[in-house]
């Protein structure tokens, strides 16, 4: 659909169709229905997200990744098969591919990894962004971004609705990040208006489920090794501070309804539910290891107090 915008001299608006889509897209020998690249597409949700993309036979995929925390291992069973291909590439650098759909997840996602380079990690949320954008007008693809939850930074509004702006420090430790993403709903929005770009901005909530890296810092994954090697659950005081658990495979058929949906977001994505520090470390504590023991720990700077979606605007969004 196109697209009106103001311009920005003298106040009128104009109209700009969305780019052009590839030829292939309609040619009546070409097999597949949909070639579609996922930018860190060999992390945790990227790599679930393959797994289902692949299911369909008319899918295409394209996982362009340069495994700073993804890993190969996550998609092995597909590596060989005629409708999959495996890039090592960093989004930072452009990347010329003939495309139908681009899900742009590329980001280190956990606070020990994105602090470890804070410079890189700004820099994959926007040139990274640049360059998905300007391969989706080159090609005419539909892009859909992962950004998050930590836009909100330490909300004074509970739960969460999209219309909310957020409460973030734009100079704290954890704003490589959460300035980042903010940066990058930015850019599509721009990409959106200017060029007609059709784009979708997935929020995205805590997320759990297999092949979570169990280094990686991030609360659950934190707690079972910590409890499978019989050490101290460590909270980070108060230990109410609350956030909402989704499992990767209902988080990633939300990304493939926004994807396939006629709503541009940003949609919140995740589980209503809440639960305070001190509650998970019981839980995993009493599924895994009883005798460990939960022990408080200082709190990190800028680390958000309440986390729960309000997820009214997904579940009215039809697919």
């Amino acid at each position: 659909m196109a697209q009106k915008e103001t311009n920005g001299s003298n106040g009128e608006h104009t109209t700009r169709p969305p780019p052009t889509p590839s030829p292939l897209r309609f040619s009546k020998f070409f097999q597949a229905n949909m070639r579609i690249l996922v930018t860190g597409g060999a992390g945790f949700i990227g790599s679930h997200l393959v797994d289902k993309l692949m299911e369909n036979e008319k899918n295409e995929v394209i996982v362009a990744d340069n495994f700073f925390t993804g890993s190969k291992d996550n998609l092995k069973k597909w590596i060989g098969h005629p409708r999959f291909e495996l890039i090592r590439h960093d989004v930072t650098q452009p990347l010329l591919v003939e495309v139908d759909q681009i899900y742009h997840l590329a980001c280190p996602a956990s606070p020990i990894f994105y602090k470890h380079n804070p410079v890189k990690t700004i820099k994959t949320n926007v040139i990274g962004t640049l360059n998905m954008l300007g391969l989706a007008k080159r090609v005419g693809a539909r892009i859909l971004l992962t950004s998050t939850s930590e836009v909100y930074g330490d909300p004074l509004e509970h739960p969460q609705t999209e219309a909310y702006w957020g409460n973030v420090n734009p100079i704290g430790v954890r704003s490589c990040y959460d300035e980042g993403k903010r940066v990058a709903e930015t850019l599509m929005f721009d990409y959106h208006r200017q060029h007609g770009i059709e784009i979708r901005i997935a929020r995205i909530f805590n997320t759990y489920g297999p092949r979570m890296n169990i280094d990686d810092g991030r609360v659950v994954s934190n707690f079972i090794a910590q409890a499978v090697r019989g050490e101290p659950l460590t909270v980070q005081k108060p230990g109410t501070q609350t956030r909402s658990f989704c499992y990767v495979a209902d988080m990633v058929d939300g990304l493939m309804k926004l994807m396939n949906g006629n709503n541009t977001g940003p949609i919140n994505l995740g589980n209503p539910g809440e639960f305070t520090m001190l509650e998970l470390a019981e839980n995993v504590k009493e599924l895994i290891n009883p005798e460990v023991t939960v022990t408080m720990t200082e709190n990190t700077p800028d680390d958000p107090r309440q986390r729960k979606p309000d997820i009214t605007k997904a579940k009215e969004t039809k697919a």
